[in-house]
């Protein structure tokens, strides 16, 4: 994406969305394709891959569920922000479960769409650039040596503490599900609590007021976000003149 306008496709159904969407995001610098249903948007995300995607889930022919789960099946890797007037749990962790970075509900501002975006193409970029340090704020890991810091001074983890703290820094700035981490750490048959119970003794060591975390913070019913690492830079939107 360096030296080049992002390019965001967005599929939504509803003309006065896209429309706000096409407008709003061509302000920010970004280029933007329109799709209306899923057959158009199966057919540009192949033939002219965008950097990201804004996926309604509520499309008139195919459901955005379906689209997503075709889309990493067959190896596309773009980052997919949802986009729903849906704001019920379930259909939330479906579509982080079947690959999406990060969601917004309608009504939805434009500012925060706007960070949701450069969060999501941020962790793309750290994902492809794979560093071994993480650092935001205070919070600092090693990935290699697994040694984690707070302020410099380095705290003790237990080994499930420490494998939490991984998988969310290698995911940092998106939302994990529950499940998703109860596989990665645990297996499937894992029961929630034993992560709730985990993640309130990291917000212990790692947090300065551990009732309101800076770090890890909770999407209600879905899961866990960390906060996204310190001096990524973000992906050029357009080309200066």
């Amino acid at each position: 994406m360096t030296g080049a306008t992002v390019k965001i496709l967005v599929v939504d159904d509803e003309p006065p969305i896209r429309k706000l969407l096409r407008v709003g995001l061509s302000a920010q610098g970004y280029a933007v394709q329109e799709a209306p249903d899923g057959i158009s948007a199966s057919h540009l995300a192949r033939e002219d891959p965008p950097d990201l995607i804004i996926l309604d889930l509520g499309l008139p022919d195919r459901s955005g569920h379906e689209l997503l789960r075709e889309w990493r099946s067959t190896g596309l890797s773009m980052p997919v922000v949802i986009l729903s007037s849906r704001t019920d749990e379930a259909g939330i962790v479906q579509a982080l479960e079947a690959g999406a970075d990060d969601y917004v509900t309608k009504p939805f501002g434009m500012n925060e769409l706007g960070a949701r975006i450069r969060v999501a193409l941020r962790h793309r970029l750290q994902q492809q650039g794979e560093t071994a340090i993480f650092q935001s704020g205070g919070l600092q890991i090693d990935l290699v040596k697994r040694i984690v810091r707070i302020d410099g001074r380095e705290i003790k983890l237990s080994p499930k503490e420490y494998d939490i703290l991984r998988v969310l820094a290698q995911h940092a700035g998106k939302v994990l599900t529950h499940q998703f981490l109860l596989r990665q750490i645990w297996g499937p048959a894992a029961d929630v609590q034993y992560l709730r119970v985990y993640v309130r003794q990291l917000r212990q060591k790692i947090e300065q007021l551990p009732d309101q975390p800076q770090y890890i913070t909770t999407e209600t019913g879905v899961g866990y976000r960390l906060r996204e690492a310190d001096r990524a830079p973000d992906p050029p939107t357009q080309q200066q003149s």
